[in-house]
């Protein structure tokens, strides 16, 4: 897989989110401060309502730019089988004859990245699995709770 082309995949991802929150966030200003959207009467809630959602929304579009700058300043640096799982590695788990890719970042946790081909999840130091993951090696376990209960999942390859 290539990690290159995988974080590029979330940046994208991420970029697109932030225009979609951006414009929300200035809609809902607009709405706010409109001259329609003064209060009728006392129990008359809808500019409070909109400035209330425009905050969330600035918030939220804040937040965003956060995870998108911490994504662009990710070194995809090349991991051998003796390192130790760190930002930035790219980690193949296997369990019962099935495998998954999964890409430990700084932010954003859950997104699929896409190299075109291939496909990994975001997985972040603060998840709990990334927090199992952290310092392990190719040939370590983790156990991964389903419906069942835990299952033991082999690292099969830290890139």
């Amino acid at each position: 897989m290539d990690k290159s082309a995988l974080i590029r995949s979330v940046i994208s991802q991420l970029e697109a989110e932030l225009s979609v929150q951006t414009e929300a966030a200035l809609g809902s200003k607009d709405e706010a401060t409109n001259e329609e959207s003064r209060a009728e009467d006392k129990y008359d809630m809808r500019s409070q309502s909109a400035a209330y959602l425009a905050a969330g929304q600035a918030k939220i579009a804040s937040e965003i730019a956060s995870a998108i700058a911490a994504w662009r300043t990710l070194s995809p640096r090349a991991f051998g089988p003796a390192d130790a799982i760190a930002a930035g590695a790219l980690i193949t788990l296997e369990a019962n004859g099935r495998r998954a890719a999964f890409l430990m970042g700084p932010q954003s946790g859950g997104l699929e990245a896409r190299d075109g081909v291939h496909a990994a999840t975001v997985v972040t130091a603060t998840s709990p699995l990334g927090r199992q993951l952290l310092g392990r090696r190719a040939g370590d376990t983790v156990k991964i709770s389903d419906r069942l209960g835990p299952v033991a999942h082999l690292v099969a390859a830290v890139e």
